[in-house]
């Protein structure tokens, strides 16, 4: 079953009040999708521990009802 645009955002900003998150459905089938996360909350994380940050805030998702997600993280300034 696919995730809504909406609902990846959803999950995200529960774990992340603060983040500014773009979503973009790549194929346009509900199951690619890219992702920017910006969040204070990876202030001082390498880029491995921001992703896993956000696949825990997909709450086991990933791989199921989520495909793919190209994710770009970043620390908010």
């Amino acid at each position: 079953m696919a995730m809504e645009a909406g609902d990846i955002e959803a999950l995200i900003k529960e774990a992340f009040p603060d983040a500014e998150v773009t979503i973009e459905d790549l194929r346009g089938d509900g199951d690619h999708y890219a992702a920017l996360v910006v969040s204070s909350a990876f202030a001082g994380k390498s880029r491995v521990q921001q992703h896993q940050m956000v696949y825990a805030a997909l709450q086991g998702r990933m791989g199921g009802e989520l495909h793919a997600l190209a994710l770009q993280t970043k620390a908010a300034d």
